[in-house]
């Protein structure tokens, strides 16, 4: 019971330690955040953007950890919703809409933004977001960065008034020398202070670094500096034209009845980028935190919780936001450990509000600008270059390149589609350079695990060019299909049987089935048959093969389509039709007698009488095992009637690997018995089979007493077993090839 207490206690402790150091990281950030935002629409609305971002950290820390499920993650106002949120607030600069009219746009875009992502979360769509290519994930953190740079170097310039970056950066006479000076420190003792001490976030310290400077300017150069009023190079007063938190919310709802459903609607667009945006962040933080903490978020529920979120903060007044890397990390490492954490973050951030707003009048915009402009360069993806070493991911670096420009010259709207357009060009493209053919083997030189005799091996090697098989591989589809037809083609007037083992197949489309219906039909009007082996199995998209081509009604319209389990079963198959056995026939046939074996061929007729006194007659039902593993090698089995399977049982399996199969007229055990080492598989009837066994003293004695006879069968045994070694050989420089 203590213990558990003490547990409970270290926990809120480090969720509290967590909470507090991930708002320190936090509030700065979305203050700076939203003042980039509302700071689009005039000077006089940077303190309402900096109370935006003070009620957004405030809502999305209460509501999101609560309704999550992911432990320390940290849900604060973020720089893709700033880029996004800005840049739709210069649009409408840029058209002349009233600024009270895109302040009301800006709360109904975040709310909207909100629904598509709760809906998006129900819907299941998380579980795809994910799966969204680094090329294009990269391409839009590194867009977002380069935005949020260039949107941020007019307020580190001193430069007011909606002047575009270009005419900012060729017009030195509007630049206010102080800001830049106020945002160089700022960035960097950010820049410097983890390497002096990480105890408080860098952040935090690059901001009062930016107060300090200014305080010192004021003193020492400018005193009109300490005027709150008119004054462009401090926040100001929280709130614009609202005076009291209630009025902030309060207000913000009376005017959003006046819009109009038309006007509504006008957002979605840039309110489903924005929702894919923030999804993305949120679940690219959380896939990194349980790389982390070995732990597994439900995405879905954490898009939930995160519409929920930015829902609840647009009716707040505040700007939306996702789940930040930054905070995340922060308070990781302060001892975070519950979804308390993300809690305490929210209501610290309400509490620094109410404690600090005075304090919050004097931070300076250019100090905001220089902890954005080096949250920006952070965003950019730096390693992306490392792809240009490489032949291979050239293509994945200019879909990135590509992303960029895209959002950077025009949006971040057409950027997403861009990018994931690219995305499906590069992953066709991939599938189209890769063979669908692994492998393609003459029949002459495949055989099956059935062990046949010498002179069925002969006729098997002669008509084995009527069969080919094809081992395929890899998507079968539209992409694919022509490369199979390619091979296929000179096949199909001269092969009776033309085998595709499908068992490394990941995909197949209609397109594949048509032409697969095509070459069956191709076959059937000669007599020939289309084979399929390996489609009893399960594809990664959920889907089973067999199923799939039996309602395309591929394999159940003829008998000239066969399927089969295993490519051995398909290869026997052909093995016997070539040979014109069945396995019903070969159940019918009398026992052999001893002078009907192939190995005492040559053998006189009185020696075999001697002979065929000396070995005992066995009766094996099917299913029984004649010997198992590590039994003495101290018989030979030579098959007078029935089918015997060897086995080699694999280590902690539950099944064993089939090896070889022998038939009547055959025998088997032969180099154990040579060799006189233990057994090293099993044996077992597959149907009722009768045996000859000659036991080791049964063979000493025929080497006393007939040395001639005990010579020929030890000389038969070698020859039959170097001849299947000779056509393994072949099967393997085949398979090789």
């Amino acid at each position: 019971m203590e213990l558990t207490l003490k547990l409970k206690n270290d926990k809120l402790a480090g969720d509290f330690w967590g909470g507090l150091a991930a708002m320190l990281v936090a509030l700065p950030s979305a203050i700076a955040f939203g003042v980039t935002i509302y700071g689009s629409i005039g000077p006089g609305y940077a303190g309402l953007g900096a109370l935006a971002g003070i009620l957004g950290a405030t809502a999305l820390g209460l509501v999101a950890p609560a309704l999550g499920g992911t432990n320390r993650l940290i849900t604060a106002p973020c720089a893709p919703a700033a880029a996004v949120l800005s840049a739709f607030a210069i649009g409408l600069v840029q058209q002349e809409v009233e600024a009270p009219f895109i302040v009301l746009m800006l709360t109904a875009l975040g709310l909207v933004a909100g629904i598509v992502q709760l809906s998006l979360g129900f819907m299941g769509i998380g579980s795809l977001i994910k799966y969204i290519p680094f090329p294009v994930v990269s391409g839009y953190l590194t867009g977002v960065g380069l935005i949020i740079i260039g949107s941020q170097i007019p307020k580190f310039l001193g430069v007011f008034g909606g002047y575009s970056l270009w005419k900012t950066l060729i017009s030195p006479e509007l630049w206010h020398w102080q800001s830049p000076v106020i945002g160089a420190v700022t960035a960097g003792v950010m820049i410097l202070a983890p390497m002096v001490t990480r105890a408080v976030p860098a952040a935090i310290l690059g901001l009062l670094a930016g107060v300090l400077t200014y305080f010192g300017l004021a003193f020492w150069v400018d005193e009109s500096m300490f005027v709150v009023e008119g004054n462009k190079l401090i926040i100001g007063t929280l709130g614009g034209s609202a005076s009291s938190l209630l009025d902030a919310i309060t207000g913000r709802w009376r005017e959003i009845g006046e819009l109009k459903l038309s006007q509504i609607g006008s957002l979605l667009g840039t309110a489903f980028t924005l929702a894919v945006l923030l999804s993305i962040d949120t679940l690219k933080t959380a896939v990194v935190l349980d790389a982390l903490t070995r732990s597994r978020h439900d995405s879905n529920r954490e898009l939930v919780a995160q519409g929920v979120g930015n829902i609840a903060s647009a009716c707040a007044g505040g700007m939306p936001g996702a789940g930040q890397m930054g905070a995340t990390l922060v308070n990781l490492a302060s001892g975070g450990q519950t979804r308390v954490s993300g809690v305490v973050e929210g209501v610290l951030s309400l509490i620094a509000f109410l404690l600090l707003g005075a304090f919050i009048t004097w931070i300076p915009v250019g100090a905001l600008a220089g902890i954005l402009i080096v949250v920006g360069f952070r965003m950019i993806d730096r390693h992306s270059l490392q792809l240009l070493e490489s032949p291979w991911t050239i293509m994945d670096f200019i879909v990135i390149v590509v992303v960029v420009a895209v959002a950077v010259g025009y949006s971040l709207i057409a950027a997403s589609g861009v990018g994931i357009a690219l995305a499906m060009f590069l992953f066709i493209r991939e599938q189209l350079g890769s063979t669908i053919i692994r492998n393609k083997i003459d029949g002459s030189n495949r055989f099956s695990k059935r062990v046949r005799l010498a002179q069925d091996m002969d006729l098997l090697a002669k008509r084995g060019n009527e069969a080919v098989i094809l081992e395929l591989q890899g998507s079968f589809f539209f992409g694919t299909k022509d490369q199979l037809y390619l091979a296929l083609e000179p096949e199909l007037r001269k092969r009776n049987y033309i085998v595709l083992d499908m068992r490394r197949v990941q995909s197949v489309d209609v397109t594949a089935v048509h032409l697969l219906t095509q070459i069956r039909d191709s076959l059937s009007e000669r007599g020939a048959y289309l084979i399929f082996s390996g489609l009893s199995h399960t594809l990664p998209n959920g889907r089973n093969i067999a199923e799939f081509f039996d309602r395309m009604e591929l394999t159940t319209t003829t008998e000239r389509v066969k399927v089969f389990q295993t490519l051995d079963e398909a290869v026997e198959w052909i093995e016997d039709q070539i040979l014109g056995e069945s396995p019903v026939k070969a159940a019918e046939l009398p026992p052999l007698e001893i002078y009907e074996l192939e190995i005492f061929k040559d053998c006189k007729e009185d020696t075999l009488i001697t002979l065929a006194e000396l070995l005992e007659r066995r009766s094996v039902a099917k299913d029984e095992k004649v010997f198992a593993l590590g039994d003495p090698g101290d018989q030979l089995y030579l098959i007078r009637k029935g089918v015997v399977r060897i086995t080699w049982p694999e280590s902690g399996a539950k099944t064993s690997y089939h090896t070889l199969t022998y038939g009547r007229g055959d025998f088997f055990g032969g180099v154990s018995f040579i060799s006189g080492v233990s057994r090293m598989n099993d044996a077992t009837a597959t149907e009722d089979t009768e045996l000859f066994v000659m036991r080791r003293e049964v063979f000493d004695q025929l080497r006393e007493d007939h040395k001639r006879l005990a010579f020929h069968l030890v000389e038969s045994i070698a020859k039959i077993l170097a001849s299947r070694l000779r056509y393994a050989d072949k099967e393997l420089m085949a398979i090789q090839e």
